[in-house]
């Protein structure tokens, strides 16, 4: 089975840290976010993937390659004006000859891709939607489905008077080859507000499975942060980028740690990148990310953080439930608050709050 992936979003909503990179490319606890998606397909002996690029393409080109590093056949198709998520798929569909698995590429999940498989055949289904159950279902498209799991309805971002399910699209796909004809070749269209509506009004054989897993959409810097502590908190089913170090503590090559470090791995863990130092008795509360070459100065202290590659952190300064992006400055007894960002290359002076 090929696994297709859709990578040609520009994540507007995830800015200022898509200014300069694509979203599937940004560091999830400083691995490229795509290599995830790619363990999940790995794990069910799916090593043939397709990229379907559009925004900053070069990049996936220059991090992944031809994808022999990661143990995958990587291919790549670009479009050079937005087709939408129908119109990626039909784009590639030279590539696509057998059951194709179609897969959003802003979204990490523990799917049971196998399960996924099975189900699709035993329902002899043209098309086959994986679905989550969210907490509320007001902020999503709902996929009602009755007791076969064929789909009924969809229903877009309902009242709390017209819930009657708490599933929605979760971003994964399973088509038959022949699905690929009813999308229109060479234009903007979409799998979700397009194809799947029109193939439930002509009665075709869609169903809808609910995957049981974690399920995260990375999508906003708020859901950025969050995967990140997920991960760290040992929610979301992934394993850490580096060895331990000590307990609590994740640590890669060259990283160096100075003196009396405070350390609270009973709530989650600390990962430092390659190369990073860390000054004497800076203070770490319950689950952060440090990237590759940083430097964390002395006394400062950091909780539910994310920090990027290259940036410094000064003295004294203070970091709470933020991300900081690559290459910035944080001066001495700066503080950024819960919820701030910090754009790569940005420079908040000494003392400064955010």
């Amino acid at each position: 089975m090929i696994a297709l992936i859709l990578i040609g979003g520009a994540g507007t909503r995830l800015r200022p840290f898509t200014c300069d990179f694509p979203k599937p490319l940004l560091p999830v606890v400083n691995r490229p976010f795509l290599e995830y998606q790619f363990d999940i397909l790995k794990r069910h002996g799916i090593r043939d993937v397709v990229l379907c690029t559009a925004y900053k393409p070069a990049g996936f080109h220059r991090v992944l390659g031809n994808g022999r590093r990661l143990g995958l056949r990587l291919r790549y198709v670009h479009e050079t004006r937005p087709l939408g998520t129908g119109g990626a798929v039909k784009n590639a569909s030279a590539h696509l000859a057998s059951s194709i698995l179609v897969l959003n590429g802003d979204v990490l999940h523990a799917l049971d891709v196998t399960g996924f498989l099975k189900f699709h055949r035993a329902k002899r289904a043209e098309l086959s939607i994986a679905l989550t159950r969210v907490k509320d279902p007001t902020l999503y498209g709902l996929v009602e489905t009755d007791p076969s799991g064929r789909i009924r309805k969809f229903i877009e971002k309902p009242s709390w008077d017209e819930i009657v399910t708490n599933t929605i699209n979760a971003g994964a796909y399973l088509f038959e080859p022949s699905v690929l004809s009813r999308i229109p070749p060479g234009i903007n269209h979409s799998l979700e507000r397009a194809l799947f509506p029109h193939m439930l009004e002509d009665g075709a054989r869609l169903f809808g499975y609910v995957s049981r897993g974690y399920w995260m959409d990375i999508g906003t810097v708020e859901k950025y942060l969050q995967v990140h502590l997920d991960i760290l908190g040992g929610v979301a089913p992934c394993r850490l980028p580096v060895p331990r170090r000590r307990p609590g503590l994740f640590a890669g090559p060259g990283a160096r740690l100075g003196r009396e470090l405070t350390l609270d791995h009973e709530q989650g863990c600390v990962v430092l990148g390659r190369g990073t130092r860390v000054e004497d008795f800076a203070r770490f509360s319950r689950r952060v990310c440090v990237g590759s070459r940083c430097t964390i100065g002395k006394g400062a202290a950091l909780e539910d953080c994310v920090v990027l590659d290259g940036s410094r952190i000064g003295d004294g300064a203070v970091l709470k439930n933020c991300v900081v992006g690559p290459d910035c400055r944080v001066g001495a007894h700066a503080v950024m608050s819960s919820g701030t960002a910090l754009a790569g290359g940005s420079i908040l002076r000494a003392y400064s709050q955010l």
